[in-house]
């Protein structure tokens, strides 16, 4: 299972599908943003979730001035640090119970947003003779983790409470579930609370995390970007995007990510499927327009290792039709594929989620 987390390189040509990962693309986005960032004094966690905990990447990260490696499960956190990998570590995802000892001995920071959780890891971090440094989440309108404002004082109040917890600062999240943007009006909200805390319980907050990659554009337009001195950066990093405009960023490079897939049937096909039409194997009734005969080919590669809406074929005139768990059915306009050929894919975000967590698919780095 291990080998599947980690990802792996090998030498052989004839493995497929394959995802070849530009470590030179990735690495001139880390630093580009690392400098534009730095320049409003705003440190980066380098978001690893995306790509499963790579060893290869998290090294890569690790040898920049980032303030932290992030990553949602516990469980990439360990892999990485067994991997030797020199860096603090954030846990981006508040911790289920069964998962406190674990973070009190491997994160150096996780996102809370749960009193009676954080109570539990108190005593989890007393029991290992250690102080857990959180950063409390407060909801600023995307609703999914955080408190509410309103609430803020109840919290501080019983944090401050707690010997064996640091509050290392607070933070928020924005687009993720409902697409809420970053704004000035939201991003001075979160600097006013963190004024007033620090003013109220005589503390000082070291990290003010105003969101992810989507605060992009808050960022290029503030000439003052308050308290928020802390960003948590994934999608702009492996693939240079904005995530508001769903573009790429200027000064930064895509496709750090290619599919290669190999086609295990190419046939002249009707269009339209013939008989009663039910639910297709996944629950769907899929809408079929008829388009006459046509070239279809069978790619080896389907949903159980990535979603085909993050797909878009490098060559022009293929296009992606529809998928099973375990086929990709793709259509090609100006020639009937050949079978054993190779399709390759420039990928999203949600495509590369699952191709990198998947141990059907050969990982490689250049």
């Amino acid at each position: 299972m291990r080998s599947a987390w980690k990802g792996s390189t090998i030498n052989n040509v004839n493995v497929f599908p394959r995802i070849i990962i530009s470590l030179e693309i990735i690495e001139h986005n880390l630093e580009t943003l690392l400098r534009w960032y730095r320049e409003k004094d705003i440190q980066i966690t380098a978001v690893i979730k995306g790509v499963c905990a790579s060893s290869e990447i998290a090294e890569l990260f690790s040898n920049h001035n980032i303030h932290s490696i992030g990553d949602s499960h516990i469980q990439s956190i360990k892999i990485m640090k067994d991997a030797g990998i020199d860096a603090r570590f954030m846990l981006l995802r508040p911790p289920m119970r069964h998962e406190l000892e674990d973070v009190v001995n491997n994160a150096d920071f996780s996102l809370n947003s749960e009193i009676s959780t954080i109570t539990r890891l108190n005593a989890a971090a007393e029991k290992f003779d250690k102080k857990a440094s959180i950063i409390l989440m407060i909801e600023l309108g995307d609703l999914r983790e955080g408190i509410l404002p309103t609430r803020v004082d109840e919290y501080i109040a019983r944090i401050c409470k707690l010997a064996n917890i640091h509050l290392a600062g607070i933070g928020t999240n924005l687009v993720c579930l409902n697409g809420i943007k970053p704004t000035p009006n939201n991003m001075n909200r979160l600097s006013a609370i963190a004024q007033k805390i620090e003013e109220k319980f005589d503390i000082h907050l070291d990290i003010i995390s105003g969101g992810n990659s989507a605060n992009y554009q808050w960022f290029r337009d503030a000439d003052q970007v308050g308290r928020v001195n802390h960003l948590r950066i994934g999608e702009s990093i492996l693939f240079g995007t904005d995530p508001i405009a769903k573009s790429k960023i200027d000064g930064l490079k895509g496709n750090a990510f290619l599919l290669s897939a190999e086609v295990i049937e190419s046939k002249r096909k009707a269009s339209l499927p013939e008989g009663i039409p039910t639910f297709t194997a996944f629950g769907d009734k899929p809408r079929i327009k008829d388009e006459g005969e046509m070239n279809r080919a069978i790619l080896g590669i389907g949903l159980q290792d990535l979603d085909i809406k993050g797909c878009k074929p490098v060559e022009k005139g293929i296009r992606v039709i529809g998928a099973t768990s375990d086929h990709m059915v793709i259509a090609s306009r100006k020639r009937l594929l050949q079978v054993g050929e190779i399709v390759q894919f420039n990928l999203t975000y949600r495509a590369v989620l699952r191709l990198m967590i998947s141990p059907y698919v050969l990982k490689v780095y250049s």
